[in-house]
């Protein structure tokens, strides 16, 4: 039997009563969901430089610039983490079953985060790493603190990589709009990223990236040490690459339900497309039952509260058969 859980994002700005949903709706595999209506703190970038070690961040007009000293907001970024850390330990403490974080990865940081002097991190190869080592040596800290407060939990860090094919290919704008940073090449991206891997393994986690962009680099992830990889199934080409990662031991969590408000979308209906994609493989239920995740195609914070909810629980169901 397969299992459910949701991306991360959820609509809102009640933290402990999207956890009791999420806990209510996908408790065998409970997230600790994030709330970016919440403002840019609890946003996926500020979610993350709340998570980096070594390297202070301020907003800027122009959005988060590290380098420049704490600013409040990153202040504030960290105190609200720490309260929705507090308030799911007392929720969800002693969860026996898998626990899910999520963080942005190295790669759409660098592309989203500007350097001292502007520009983004990505600009420069020194700065790139600069913030996946910042990232990997918080992520340490992170999941240990996780561990203390969950400490029966099965933990899962989900890297959240959502600019990873504009910045393989050179399709970040620079700062003047008129031009493009140069390609991350995948050997350098490769080396961000099992900078990432490693130190979530090394802190007793499972490290999973989650991609809802088209054209998911499915030989790079896997070769950096994702134990799975979380992606939007209608985005996906129904290439061998998926077999042959399958096969050699990476799981493969399939986004099915829509993550915005629509009707008509039936459980049934998502059981044969999740039958199909793995039948063109020559995978029968048998061979990929235990190992899916059901998601939906990506974070739920442009849906509905109602939807939301309908979204987890159509999860839950196909993820049930």
């Amino acid at each position: 039997m397969s299992i459910a859980t949701g991306i991360g994002s959820m609509p809102g700005t009640d933290f402990a009563e999207s956890l009791r949903l999420v806990m209510g709706e996908v408790g065998d595999f409970v997230y600790v969901p994030e709330l970016p209506a919440r403002g840019v703190h609890a946003g996926m970038i500020g979610r993350t430089l709340a998570v980096l070690d070594g390297l202070d961040a301020d907003l800027q007009p122009d959005g988060w610039r590290v380098g420049v000293g704490e600013g409040v907001d990153q202040r504030r970024a960290r105190s609200l983490l720490a309260q929705d850390l507090d308030v799911a330990e007392e929720l969800a403490g002693t969860h026996d079953g898998p626990l899910k974080l999520q963080v942005t990865g190295p790669l759409t940081l660098a592309a989203s985060v500007e350097r001292p002097r502007g520009d983004k991190m990505l600009a420069d190869h020194g700065a790139r790493r600069e913030i996946a080592e910042s990232l990997a040596e918080g992520l340490r800290a992170h999941v240990a603190d996780a561990r203390r407060r969950f400490p029966d939990a099965e933990l899962v860090v989900q890297v959240d990589e959502p600019s990873i094919v504009p910045v393989l290919t050179g399709g970040i704008p620079t700062a003047s709009g008129f031009s493009r940073h140069r390609s991350v090449h995948p050997p350098e991206a490769d080396a961000l990223l099992r900078l990432v891997t490693e130190a979530i393994t090394g802190a007793g986690a499972r490290p999973v990236v989650h991609s809802c962009a088209p054209d998911v680099p499915v030989e790079l992830l896997a070769g950096a040490g994702f134990s799975a990889i979380a992606f939007d199934l209608s985005l996906a080409r129904p290439d061998d690459i998926w077999a042959e990662t399958f096969e050699q031991g990476t799981d493969l969590w399939l986004g099915v339900v829509p993550s915005t408000d629509t009707t008509g979308v039936t459980n049934t209906a998502l059981v044969t497309r999740i039958a199909a994609f793995f039948g063109r493989f020559g995978f029968d239920e048998e061979a990929y039952a235990a190992r899916l995740v059901v998601t939906p195609t990506c974070g739920l914070a442009g849906a509905s509260p109602a939807w939301a909810r309908e979204a987890l629980v159509l999860a839950q169901r196909v993820a049930a058969g």
